[in-house]
């Protein structure tokens, strides 16, 4: 896509009671070579820090922060996500985790990248514990794959001209390789399909449950290997109790070929956005 014909985008940033590692997300963030047209933070439930952080880089950013929050209520990320991007100003949604350090062209390689009809899954380095500390307390914005302490090394090197490439010869059709994390949607095809699940609470599934239904609605994924560069921050894994109950609601939306859900982001949009 070339520059000039860019869409508007809005960044989509989900935390929880990580102030530190948001501050890193953020400040990354409005260092893009490609700003976005504004950055959303959907809030599932974070105390007073992450508030007061968010309105002092608010007054600073020539990129305007929005903050949208619930309370919290256990792990609701289906709902926040669906909550915020229902509000968004944006035509292109690039949606993230606010424990990831974005490379400077991340957003520039999701908007160059884009397609009609089609949404982005990109990937991630991963950090470990000690690093990731590091990286937490000099402020740390550049990461280097020679550093101990990283790992999915591969996936933090960048060739878009070589990417390109290889997409026209390799159809992605992957589907449980794509975390929430690091993808891209347009607002109207998230819309098509009714959002996130929100009967997926606690952690997992939520994200590939929406990828399915957007492959059923007949979109199509991007090949994205060499672009979208970001660096996760270490931290503890979730409570993966309710997995099971989400693993089913994941096989209906498989085995029924489902495009729709019923619980989804139709309960926040304006009857603008219905149309």
């Amino acid at each position: 896509m070339k520059q000039d014909s860019l869409p508007s985008v809005s960044l989509i940033i989900a935390t929880y009671n990580w102030p530190e590692a948001l501050e890193l997300c953020l400040l990354s963030a409005m260092r893009q070579v490609h700003p976005p047209t504004e950055i959303v933070i959907a809030d599932d439930g974070s105390k007073e820090a992450t508030k007061n952080l968010l309105l002092a880089y608010a007054e600073k950013s020539s990129v305007p922060i929005r903050h949208i929050w619930q309370p919290d209520e256990g792990f609701r990320l289906a709902t926040i996500r669906n909550k915020a991007i229902a509000g968004v100003t944006g035509d292109y949604i690039i949606q993230i985790d606010g424990d990831l350090v974005l490379h400077p062209c991340f957003i520039k390689d999701h908007l160059r990248a884009a397609r009609a009809g089609h949404f982005i899954g990109g990937s991630r380095v991963i950090l470990d514990r000690k690093l990731t500390q590091k990286i937490l307390e000099h402020r740390q914005l550049q990461v280097s794959l020679l550093q101990k302490g990283v790992r999915n090394r591969l996936n933090g090197l960048r060739s878009p001209a070589i990417s390109r490439m290889i997409g026209s010869l390799v159809k992605e059709k992957g589907l449980y390789n794509i975390r929430g994390c690091n993808i891209s949607f347009w607002k109207k095809d998230f819309i098509a399909i009714n959002g996130y699940n929100e009967w997926i609470s606690g952690w997992g599934r939520e994200d590939t449950e929406m990828i399915i239904r957007l492959y059923n609605k007949g979109f199509k994924r991007v090949y994205f290997k060499l672009q979208g560069v970001v660096y996760h921050l270490y931290h503890q894994e979730n409570d993966r109790s309710n997995l099971a109950k989400n693993d089913e609601i994941l096989n209906a939306a498989l085995t029924k070929r489902l495009d729709w859900c019923e619980k989804g982001i139709n309960q926040y949009l304006s009857q603008e956005d219905k149309a």
